[in-house]
């Protein structure tokens, strides 16, 4: 099998950091007895890199939290006063 890239991943995800969360997530699916999408012989971290570069694996964004209805905490102030 050829040799997987970083650039190869890139092309599936936006940024390298967004990159390096997923293939972590997916190897623990792996190690955790999860199927493989992809048939590779290579360690679990190279297999999720194959299966994030084939586009097997996508993130999912959580849709955003809604606002709370509790007022904000206040921080109390002390007025410092001007020695002018």
């Amino acid at each position: 099998m050829a040799r997987i890239t970083i650039e190869d991943c890139l092309e599936k995800v936006p940024n390298r950091f967004a990159l390096v969360m997923l293939a972590v997530k997916r190897t623990k699916q792996l190690l955790a007895g999860s199927n493989r999408m992809v048939s590779s012989d290579n360690k679990d971290i190279i297999t999720s890199l194959r299966e994030l570069a084939a586009g097997r694996v996508i993130a999912i964004q959580p849709p955003p939290k809604k606002p709370s209805k509790k007022a904000p905490k206040l921080v109390p102030v002390t007025p410092v006063e001007d020695e002018g």
